[in-house]
Formats: structure tokens, C-alpha cells, sequence
């Protein structure tokens, strides 16, 4: 029995980069001798075990078939006569495909350390069309380390797309690879990498469908909707890293992509368009309630942190409330963050000043505020403090309004 490093955790190690998980492969043995050396035995489908005192995982070295469309139609040997070359043959790409033994030797049958020096994400073999997933793990990749992607592998990907193997995707598996997407520093990168290879259309038909929507210039100098979206999901990268900020840029102006061709580049009632989008890709991804729930609230009112100074106190409260930032005063935080995300994702936009944010602050703190005992103690009750409350409030941020001297 023989054991090797493989995987993430020998080619973050040749990139610089701490580790995460060690993974091993265990070659020459069999799930009978895993057992006795008393490794537990974990999931059904794969012989992957538990080391008894580390606990990182050993899987025996196999092979794969497939068997049937989707993820998990496969059929696994993994019997003592499969080769760590075999092994490492069915892995996705070849920086992925580099094994180290206990002494430190790499074995690299497919030359994946001049891939990393290269920075290029190239598949092993063909079976990578088997599983549809790997698609999203490759732009995932070139997201998180600024790779591109191989032309042959370009091809490869397109040819599953024509085939309509992205079909077989599984909805929580789109959703855990794009929630990696956008842990990383330019989530950009994940989509255009999707593009560039023809999956995009077939993945997220709402984003794709941006690409190519023209704005009025004078307020996007970028013009074109699917680049304002990528520089605004970059920016919420940059100010936050919230996943649920993140998201909500992403989806913020969905809608764009549906308005009449007849009032281009003007996007009347985008904000509408943006829920209903949002709401069907939440739905078809089984996104988080509470990630979805900020998402649709953000394609909403984005706009309106961009007329602040313009709208009306009652205005202002209303998108307060509706955020519901009196009990949940993060939610109005992470509304600010995807706003100031939406401004700064336009050219010569990155550092220039926002005062919106500041002011919004000021009449959420003055709303925040107001006491509602005195009202307890005048004898109103029910509806009637509610009532009074709210007009209450309206008051303390129209005396914020009237005080304010912001100019951009």
C-alpha cells in the first residue's frame, strides 16, 4: 500500500498557497485492508475513508465510467491493480493531476506544473465532458487565479454545451460553485470565463442576455449592461465579502436584459423586471431564502440610493422599512453596500465620492431615534402609535434633508 498528497492540496503547495485539506490517495490496497488499519469508511458511492488519528481523507485509487447523464452516473473500479497514473487520469484538469509522495517527489504524468507556470487551466482527458460540473469548476478556477482557459479546452466545453450536457446540472451544485465564484476577489472572472467558452447562455441565460444591452452613456460610460454588471460585482468584492452583497449586485439589474428594444438605451421599469428575474433564478437554484431575500430588495430600490436627495422623506422611510432595518439594521448595511457597488461599477467611478451613503445613514440613525414611549404615555395604542410613529420619523429625516449639505 502506497499513499500520495494529490489534488488542491499539491497545487495550492506549488502556488504558494496555504492549505486548506489534505487529500490522499492510497494505491495497491483494497476497502478490506482500509477497514482493518481502522480508516472509517464515509459516503456510499465513492471508497473514500477517514484517517483514524487525522481524519483527512484517503480514497483508493480508481477508475470511472460513465454510466448516464449527471453527476453521479458513474461506475467506480477501484481494485489494488489501478495505477496512481489511472488515478490521476480521471481528475478534471491537469493542475489538478500532480501527486507528491512521503519524500516529496512529484509525479506529474500530464504536465500539469508547466500549466501552473503558464497559467493555464487545460482538461486531462475527454472523460471531463462527463460531468457537467466541472465546467463551472474550471471558470470558478480562472476566477479565483487569474488563469485562462486552454483553447482545446475551450472547444471541449463548447462541444458539451452543443450536446446540451449543461442540462444535467444539479441545482445545488450550480449554486455551491457559483457561491465559490463569488467568494473570490473578481468574480468577473468566473462569468466571462463561462462566455468566452459558450456556457454562460446555457448556465445563467439572465446574465448572459445583459451582454450587448446598451445604457445611456452619459451615466455609463461603459455603455454596455453586461460589462456594468461584471465591474459592479468586482466592486462588491472590493467593499464587502458578504455573499449576499455579492449576490445582490449580480442581480440587481437583471431586468435590463428584457426591456423593449423601442426605449433602448433608456431601462424604464427595470426594477420590476429585476424581482421577477431574480425571483425565478432563486427559485431555479434553490438559492438561500435570506440571500434572495436582500437580492430582490436591492433589485427593487437600487436605484433609489441614486435619487436620494431628490425623494421624498416618506419616500426615504418607506425603502428603510421595507428593508425591515429597524429589526434588522445589517440588512440596510448590505443594501448600502450593493448601492455603493451599482455606483462605483462604471469607469472613473472606483473613488469618487458618494455622499448618498453618508446621508441615508444620517436619516436611518434619525429615524432609528425616535421614541415611541411618549406616545406610549399620550394614551395612544395600537394603530394609532404606529401611525404617529411613523409621522414622527418622517419628521426627523426631513429635518435631516433640510440641514444636509451634501454635493457631490
Amino acid at each position: 500500500m502506497k499513499t500520495y498528497l494529490v489534488g488542491g492540496s499539491v497545487r495550492d503547495q506549488l502556488l504558494g498557497l496555504p492549505i486548506k485539506d489534505r487529500d490522499w490517495v492510497v494505491v495497491g490496497s483494497t476497502v478490506k485492508e482500509m477497514l482493518d488499519n481502522k480508516f472509517q469508511a464515509v459516503g456510499k458511492d465513492f471508497p473514500v475513508f477517514l484517517h483514524p488519528k487525522t481524519h483527512e481523507e484517503y480514497a483508493l485509487a480508481r477508475t470511472e465510467r460513465k454510466t448516464a447523464p449527471g453527476y453521479r452516473g458513474f461506475v467506480v473500479h477501484a481494485e489494488p491493480d489501478v495505477t496512481l497514473e489511472q488515478d490521476l487520469a480521471r481528475r478534471d484538469l491537469t493542475i489538478n493531476a500532480i501527486a507528491q509522495d512521503h519524500d516529496c517527489n512529484l509525479v506529474d504524468p500530464y504536465n500539469g506544473q508547466q500549466d501552473l507556470q503558464n497559467k493555464i487551466l487545460r482538461h486531462v482527458s475527454p472523460a471531463f465532458s462527463e460531468d457537467p460540473v466541472r465546467v463551472l469548476r474550471i471558470a470558478r478556477f480562472a476566477a479565483r487565479f487569474g488563469f485562462t482557459i486552454a483553447d482545446e479546452t475551450k472547444t471541449l466545453i463548447n462541444d458539451m454545451v452543443e450536446a446540451k450536457e449543461l442540462d444535467h446540472l444539479v441545482p445545488e451544485r450550480v449554486w455551491q460553485e457559483l457561491e465559490k465564484a463569488l467568494a473570490t476577489t473578481k468574480p468577473s472572472l468566473f462569468f466571462m470565463a463561462l462566455r468566452d467558452t459558450g456556457a454562460l447562455a446555457s448556465v445563467f441565460p439572465e446574465v448572459d442576455r445583459l451582454f450587448g444591452v446598451p445604457q445611456v452613456a452619459k451615466w455609463h460610460p461603459e455603455v454596455d449592461t453586461g460589462i456594468h454588471v461584471m465591474l459592479v460585482i468586482d466592486q462588491a468584492a472590493r467593499l464587502s465579502e458578504d455573499i449576499s452583497v455579492r449576490f445582490a449586485a449580480l442581480c440587481h439589474d437583471l431586468g435590463k436584459g428584457t426591456t423593449p428594444p423601442n426605449i433602448l438605451p433608456q431601462h424604464i421599469g427595470h426594477e420590476a423586471r429585476s424581482i421577477g428575474l431574480t425571483k425565478k433564478l432563486c427559485q431555479r437554484l434553490r438559492v438561500p431564502k435570506d440571500i434572495e431575500s436582500l437580492a430582490l430588495k436591492v433589485a427593487e430600490y437600487h436605484t433609489h440610493i441614486h435619487l436620494l436627495f431628490e425623494m421624498k422623506p416618506s419616500t426615504i422611510l418607506k425603502v428603510i422599512e421595507d428593508l425591515d432595518s429597524f429589526r434588522r439594521p445589517e440588512r440596510f448595511e448590505q443594501y448600502l453596500l450593493a448601492g455603493e457597488a451599482d455606483f462605483r461599477g462604471r469607469p472613473g467611478y472606483k473613488n469618487a465620492p458618494m455622499p448618498e451613503i453618508d446621508f441615508f445613514k444620517h436619516c436611518f440613525s434619525a429615524a432609528q431615534q425616535v421614541n415611541v414611549q411618549p406616545l406610549i404615555d399620550q394614551g395612544l395604542q395600537g394603530q394609532e402609535i404606529a401611525t404617529a410613529l411613523r409621522k414622527n420619523r418622517i419628521t426627523a429625516i426631513d429635518e435631516i434633508k433640510q440641514k444636509a449639505d451634501y454635493s457631490r
